[in-house]
């Protein structure tokens, strides 16, 4: 090979040195990246408030709600007012509580209604639901909604019926908060918390969505556990014989346990606690845990379920850390995400060799 081959040679050599020169320093930025970023994974069975808690999210640190958020909303919620009568008109027929007799025939038009064909809340509807929701007999279905399936929520906007109502209707922020939309797929938020990238992925939380979990485990920092702790006396939509907090301890400390999980810390969020601390004067815990003995206590019914969760996922391994939450209250969803930030993941980030 003369000199000019041996330049060329030479160049080429240089050239692809230098191009795997630059490869190795976009993949070490690329890895240090990676191992700066928060990736947290929210579960927990249905209607547990993952949603919400994701909702408060993009209130918090992606500037709220944008107009065709609210649009969405306003169809649901509107809907939402129908549906929630026809359950509970049809709750009453089922248990044998008796509406006025003013009543019997406009609780015979919904209960031919057919929830999955309606498509919006006309202003003679409005009128009727307002006369059916002042009916003794739907006030006694609300009050007793642990015996069928009316999400906690629904009194909210039949007490409100002049403003859900009205066709210029605006969802506000809190009744975005506490619409119930079940979680289909897999919904993420990605979002910088000071100078620190974050991604919180939720997963539909219904037995059928749980396949998809396995897909979400890869990367994880920490796993954020939500639970409804006010459904200590309800039944799963899916299954009625089975108990609703039961579900959420089983799947707890099936999950917390599996391999992808069993060496990360992780948070429980235990839900609802609002809710909670109402039903609890007038409900025992015994009818979901036998061996407890607090009677009406809230705080002992509370020790009583944290301990129980904390047993299922206990091991050498990790910490568990746990909160009591309102996802519907904006300012103990900031104060909680401000404590799990502080005290649980730096820690998270050292234990895994991210700092």
């Amino acid at each position: 090979m003369g000199p000019k081959g041996s330049k060329q040679a030479k160049k080429k050599h240089n050239a692809k040195k230098l191009k795997n020169k630059q490869i190795e320093e976009e993949l070490k930025i690329e890895k240090e990246e990676v191992r700066n970023q928060v990736n947290i994974l929210v579960l927990g069975t249905g209607e547990s408030g993952k949603s919400t808690f994701i909702k408060q999210l993009l209130i918090l640190h992606k500037g709220g709600f944008n107009q065709t958020d609210r649009e969405t909303y306003f169809s649901t919620i509107r809907k939402n007012v129908v549906i929630h009568t026809v359950q509970m008109v049809s709750a009453c027929k089922s248990f044998g509580w008796e509406l006025e007799e003013k009543n019997h025939e406009l609780a015979r038009e919904f209960m031919n209604i057919k929830t999955s064909e309606i498509k919006e809340l006309k202003t003679k509807t409005v009128t009727k639901v307002r006369q059916l929701w002042s009916d003794p007999a739907l006030k006694k279905a609300y009050k007793n909604r642990h015996k069928f399936h009316l999400p906690d929520s629904s009194n909210f906007y039949l007490d409100d019926l002049d403003r859900i109502g009205d066709p210029e209707y605006s969802p506000t922020d809190e009744d975005i908060l506490l619409c119930r939309i079940p979680t289909t797929g897999i919904n993420k938020i990605s979002f910088n918390f000071g100078e620190t990238p974050w991604t919180v992925v939720d997963i539909g939380g219904q037995r059928s969505e749980r396949r998809k979990w396995l897909h979400q485990f890869d990367n994880v920092t920490l796993l954020i556990y939500v639970v409804a702790i006010n459904e200590f006396n309800q039944k799963l939509f899916e299954d009625e014989e089975v108990n609703r907090l039961l579900e959420s301890l089983v799947l707890f400390e099936k999950t917390s346990n599996d391999k992808y999980f069993k060496e990360k810390n992780c948070v429980i969020f235990f839900n609802k606690i609002d809710l909670f601390e109402s039903k609890i004067n007038s409900e025992d815990l015994s009818q979901c845990f036998p061996d407890y003995e607090g009677g009406n206590d809230p705080d002992e019914a509370k020790k009583f379920i944290k301990l129980k969760f904390l047993e299922a996922g206990e091991n050498e391994s990790r910490n568990i850390f746990c909160h009591y939450t309102c996802a519907t209250d904006t300012k103990n969803i900031e104060n909680v995400f401000d404590a799990v930030n502080i005290s649980i993941i730096e820690n998270t980030l050292k234990d895994g060799g991210y700092m």
